[in-house]
């Protein structure tokens, strides 16, 4: 008797916004016996089916950490290495992402980049804005605390008044003020914790841990993750 393939569990709900942060790359390198780069460059290389999976699966929004404030304090090699590889991925990639309909936003500070990486991003953002197949926010020198102080700040120079503050004016304020916030978090590697990406956004948001390295999440597990999505409640604090 020939079996048939096994049925995959329906997808019943599709997040609008799905956030991740990629987790695992130095340690995928060094199971190979790889130098930390070798993993980020895989990572990056894995980045563009996982783009695709999100288009094929109606997801609107995808939020990937790339590169956070404290990424600073890495060995300087690494650091410098992560430069080039946002470069060369730039480079590569932008025009099929153009193609496809992928609208590119940058959250996060462009201070600390170097000219000529700064315009490259700036161009890219520009060539994109008016796609809608799905918007792609690269977390790129991003806090999720640096960011709140940065938009604390903004509302000060304009001079908010305290009794005007509020959940809604402060979001107004943030790099997402855009867009809605996550409807559901990854993280790969097994890792659990925050990391201070979106700590704001991410309030409600739904959170799936995976053990899969990051260059290895591939369409199969980020369906996983959908499939998980679909089993929850959303209450946002009510009953």
């Amino acid at each position: 008797m020939i079996m048939g393939k096994k049925e995959q569990p329906e997808l019943l709900k599709i997040p609008v916004h799905v956030a991740i942060i990629m987790d695992g790359n130095g340690r995928w390198a060094a199971k190979r016996g790889l130098p930390r780069i070798a993993g980020h460059r895989a990572g990056t290389d894995n980045l563009r089916q996982v783009i695709r999976a999100c288009v094929e699966f109606g997801i609107r929004f995808l939020t990937i950490y790339a590169f956070s404030t404290e990424n600073w304090a890495r060995p300087k090699d690494e650091v410098d290495g992560l430069m080039d590889i946002l470069a060369d991925v730039i480079d590569r990639e932008l025009r099929e992402l153009h193609q496809e309909g992928v609208k590119l936003c940058h959250l996060g500070r462009l201070e600390g980049l170097d000219a000529k990486l700064k315009e490259k991003v700036l161009k890219a953002i520009e060539l994109t804005k008016d796609n809608d197949r799905l918007t792609l926010n690269i977390a790129f020198n991003y806090g999720g605390r640096d960011e709140i102080v940065q938009a604390v700040k903004k509302m000060i120079q304009v001079g908010v008044k305290a009794e005007e503050v509020s959940e809604e004016l402060l979001s107004s304020y943030l790099y997402t003020c855009s867009i809605p916030d996550p409807d559901l978090m990854i993280r790969t590697s097994g890792e659990q914790r925050i990391s201070n990406f979106l700590i704001w956004q991410a309030a409600y948001a739904e959170w799936v841990v995976t053990p899969v390295f990051w260059p290895d999440f591939n369409k199969e597990e980020l369906r996983n993750a959908l499939v998980e999505y679909s089993k929850r409640d959303r209450r946002f604090g009510g009953l």
